[in-house]
């Protein structure tokens, strides 16, 4: 990692760490500045970022994988009625830029894994990095649920597979356990079914952070960890506060999720959709994972990578106190504070 992300490590204060997330976004992107031609030339010469056609790429933590710096939402590409639909979208969205697939076992009972495997055919699976998710807590569940994702996907492996919904402090204790899902995921992972191993969890960083502990005295390093990062959770129970900094200490591959909460950020007025996807750009992300429904959704995405810029402090200062109140009690971060996210806790069955 570089010195400015160490700096980022050093944090105490809430204050200082709205600082240090900027000095961690800048150091990673360096010298980026306003003018396009500038930035072009600026990330050329910086190994962990490059920039080509419309779409910007990072390297994901120490695995070295360059990922879009947004990537596409699995769960809204299955959300259209017509699958002809979701696949022009999954199309478009790779033929521009975007090579990074987020998908789930669970997702709409393996519609999205369904139609993402079409959309993939033809050529476009050499074209990502593709990642899904399984719910299974044992050998036995989780190893079923590798097989059916790939199947599903029609490919023989995937690049990353994760522990999805990770919501519950025993959830790393039943993964690391004797006949846990880790061992049928590094069996997996023996057997060229999956590249690199991560988690998911969107409850509380205090999860995330025990997940993180089991792993370390089992041995284990996860090489990518997903988690909400967005303008609200800077306030309220913060995985920017709480794991952020060990994750990119660890050198492990940051996915920002709930940039826009599902739209529930944005029905507090506080911020805008571009807004929202500029401020986890601005955190050492390595993508943003971001719903896209529509072709128009996908032209917003884009339009925040054309407009990114590193933010100053007085920008990230400026939109944090505009959201302090309308976050405060976590009311639109609801999937910190409510079950209606919770598909494991609606489908308990599917933990094994």
């Amino acid at each position: 990692m570089d010195i400015s992300r160490r700096g980022f490590l050093k944090t105490a204060s809430v204050a200082s760490i709205v600082a240090a997330s900027l000095a961690a976004s800048e150091g990673f992107f360096k010298k980026l500045q306003a003018d396009e031609l500038n930035q072009q030339s600026v990330i050329a010469a910086n190994p962990e970022v490059t920039r080509r056609g419309e779409m910007i790429y990072r390297t994901l933590g120490r695995t070295g994988e360059k990922v879009s710096a947004i990537g596409l939402g699995g769960h809204h590409i299955g959300r259209q009625k017509d699958e002809q639909d979701s696949i022009k979208i999954i199309h478009s969205a790779i033929d521009r830029g975007i090579n990074f697939m987020d998908n789930s076992w669970d997702y709409h009972n393996g519609g999205s894994e369904i139609r993402m495997g079409k959309a993939l055919q033809g050529g476009y699976r050499q074209k990502v990095f593709l990642m899904t998710k399984i719910d299974g807590r044992t050998k036995q569940s989780a190893a079923a649920q590798i097989n059916e994702s790939l199947q599903r996907l029609q490919t023989d492996h995937v690049d990353l597979m994760q522990f999805h919904e990770n919501i519950r402090l025993e959830d790393p204790d039943r993964i690391f356990a004797a006949n846990g899902a880790l061992e049928a995921m590094l069996e997996a992972k023996k057997a060229g079914k999956v590249r690199y191993i991560g988690f998911t969890g969107h409850k509380d960083p205090l999860v995330h952070l025990r997940m993180l502990e089991i792993a370390a005295s089992n041995g284990f390093r996860f090489d990518a960890v997903q988690m909400p990062l967005n303008v609200m959770d800077a306030h309220f129970r913060s995985f920017e506060q709480k794991v952020l900094p060990t994750l990119v200490n660890q050198g492990i591959g940051v996915l920002g999720m709930k940039s826009m909460g599902d739209q529930i950020i944005l029905k507090s007025n506080t911020v805008k959709p571009i807004e929202c996807l500029h401020y986890a750009m601005n955190l050492p992300t390595s993508t943003v994972i971001t719903g896209i429904d529509s072709l128009q959704i996908l032209d917003q995405a884009f339009e925040a990578v054309r407009t990114f810029q590193p933010m100053s402090q007085q920008q990230v200062s400026a939109l944090l106190a505009r959201t302090a109140n309308a976050a405060a009690k976590g009311q639109y971060e609801l999937f910190k504070t409510s079950n209606q996210f919770d598909s494991t806790a609606k489908n308990p069955e599917w933990l094994g």
